[in-house]
């Protein structure tokens, strides 16, 4: 099965906060959350290279031709935000389950998605 991990995926793995371990499978992540998690103003350096260390393992889903024209299309239909048209639309370009806590796309018609249960602090 092919997953795709939303930003707060990528967080919350990153962080020790999933509750159990990933699905089986095989993982990418879209750009957009590659620009997201390393573009905060407060990272240091040790963080910045942890977080290119995990990137470094996965697939990175680029804004190509399909992601950018099914992007467009989410945005024009569903009023998603930049951002989130972006990494629907790299799902749904893999034909993958995206793994987010996101509310609003985990209730989106035609997107395969699936919540992360997080450890109870």
């Amino acid at each position: 099965m092919k997953y795709l991990l939303d930003t707060n995926a990528l967080i919350y793995l990153q962080g020790g906060k999933l509750a159990e371990g990933l699905p089986v499978g095989t993982y990418a992540y879209s750009v957009i959350s590659e620009i997201e998690l390393l573009s905060w103003p407060e990272m240091q350096p040790e963080q910045e290279l942890v977080w290119r260390g995990l990137l470094a393992t996965l697939h990175r889903v680029e804004v190509g031709a399909s992601v950018r024209e099914t992007a467009i299309r989410l945005r024009r239909e569903r009023r998603l935000k930049l951002p989130d048209a972006v990494v629907v639309a790299s799902a749904l370009v893999l034909d993958a389950v995206l793994l987010t806590n996101d509310q609003q796309l985990l209730t989106l018609p035609g997107l395969r998605s699936q919540p992360l249960e997080l450890k109870h602090d």
